[in-house]
């Protein structure tokens, strides 16, 4: 049998387009969610009991991408830098830096523990949502099952 994240591919194409308006909706833009995706992993915890079974996003790996959504949000079109403001570092801009919202903000290379939170937030929402859907779509048991055979198979090779 295949390895049950292969199973759901398609099922995540889905549910990454139903899920795109709760992207836009947040703090995060399309290419900061790229980066905490790649960050997050789902595993099924349960999976041998059908009533306890639940789809769940390991963020354990967030913390090391956070100081880099910043650079994403710098980051213009091909991986270049945003062009510089052309109010060469005006009143605004000062002030907007003294509150830590400008480029060299008080979380630049740290960890904005707000911006974690709502990361793994909303990554919980979207391990919610898939399995939702695919309970909608009758294939949880499957995927469920699949991954309760995956679970056996490792402890039998240990």
């Amino acid at each position: 049998m295949s390895d049950w994240k292969d199973m759901i591919v398609g099922d995540r194409m889905t549910v990454d387009n139903e899920f795109s308006s709760r992207i836009d909706d947040s703090r995060f833009s399309r290419q900061e969610w790229g980066l905490i995706m790649t960050a997050t992993t789902f595993e099924i915890e349960n999976p041998g009991n059908e009533t306890d079974a639940e789809l769940v996003a390991d963020t354990s790996q967030l913390p090391s991408i956070i100081p880099e959504l910043e650079k994403v949000t710098e980051t213009g079109p091909m991986g270049r830098p945003q062009p510089e403001s052309d109010s060469g570092g005006g009143f605004l801009d000062s002030i907007r830096n003294a509150l830590g919202l400008g480029g060299g903000g008080s979380f630049s290379g740290g960890i904005d523990e707000e911006e974690l939170e709502d990361a793994e937030a909303l990554v919980a929402t979207y391990a919610e949502t898939l399995q939702a859907h695919l309970e909608s779509e009758g294939r949880w048991n499957e995927v469920r099952a699949a991954a309760a055979e995956t679970e056996t198979d490792t402890e039998t090779e240990e």
